[in-house]
């Protein structure tokens, strides 16, 4: 069963003292008085489309969702904006160079992580690339590329539902 990060926190993190309320948003210390606040998490996710307008999805190598289609993309890490994580993950998860990205929208999510639940804030961006010629795994995420012009059967497909409403959004334009 999947635990709230709120409530994994058992010890107070500045000082150790053991929280006789674990659960609470704040994380609040009666001996420090140090609050830490459970805000989510930053991802982002990338809709690649080629010159036909057909969009990249990646097989999932890994779970969460392992086996399903994804978009390319994943956290942000601590002193990256947006765009450059963006660009990162597009390379790490398919080997390409991103060119263009204009933001679409964002949507809510979690993630489970060794029984803890994790609140992600995902922002979704459509993305240019120089070429698909370089289309590629590196990084062990995806198993399996799929370029193709969106249907029911791929959003039916998808390992995260804020990536499925993304893509809604996006065929929607």
């Amino acid at each position: 069963m999947a635990e709230s990060l709120a409530s994994a926190f058992r010890f107070c993190p500045c000082c150790g003292t053991k929280q006789l309320q674990s659960g609470q948003n704040p994380l609040s210390c009666p001996e420090c008085e140090f609050a830490y606040y459970f805000s989510p998490v930053t991802a982002v996710g990338a809709i690649v489309t080629d010159e036909e307008d057909r969009v990249l999805f990646i097989r999932r190598a890994k779970d969460p969702g392992q086996g399903m289609l994804g978009l390319p993309g994943g956290f942000v890490d601590p002193g990256e904006s947006l765009e450059q994580a963006l660009v990162r993950e597009i390379f790490e998860e398919a080997g390409l160079k991103a060119t263009a990205m204009r933001y679409l929208t964002s949507e809510p999510n979690s993630y489970l992580y060794k029984g803890v639940e994790i609140a992600v804030t995902d922002m979704f961006f459509h993305a240019e690339v120089e070429t698909f010629d370089t289309l590629e795994a590196i990084d062990g995420e995806a198993t399996d590329f799929h370029l193709v012009k969106p249907t029911e059967k791929e959003l039916s497909e998808m390992a995260f539902e804020s990536n499925r409403l993304a893509m809604k959004f996006f065929l929607s334009r």
